[in-house]
């Protein structure tokens, strides 16, 4: 009787079809620091997941924050250093400023409409 409820129980599982669409790939985008700017490479791009790579070539411990329809604030990128930040955004005009660097220039970039989903491509989330 035990190994009839087990197996019961084992085959109860998710509600979510196996036929959702899946998310966007997620992509990536580089935020650069220097001593005079923060630059954004590409500064445009469509909403979804977003992996920030932040190196930090100032000689100051700094952080990148973004503001515009959603605000987020990376950890203490040391000198010489990278951060990062993932992050889902939605669509909007955004700022990513510097913190711990007030003369460093801050960089705008957009968020279009959502990405596509990753449904059809091999070996993706």
């Amino acid at each position: 009787m035990g190994v009839l409820v087990a197996a019961a129980v084992a085959g109860c599982g998710s509600d979510e079809s196996i036929t959702a669409p899946r998310p966007a790939s997620p992509i990536a985008v580089a935020a650069k620091i220097d001593a005079n700017r923060v630059a954004v490479s590409p500064n445009n791009f469509g909403a979804g997941v977003v992996t920030f790579t932040v190196p930090n070539f100032s000689k100051s411990t700094v952080r990148l924050a973004l503001s515009g329809p959603k605000h987020a604030v990376t950890s203490e990128i040391k000198p010489g250093q990278s951060g990062s930040l993932e992050i889902n955004l939605p669509e909007g005009r955004y700022r990513a400023s510097v913190e711990g660097n007030p003369a460093a220039q801050p960089a705008s970039f957009s968020v279009g409409a959502e990405r596509g989903n990753s449904d059809s491509k091999l070996l993706l989330p």
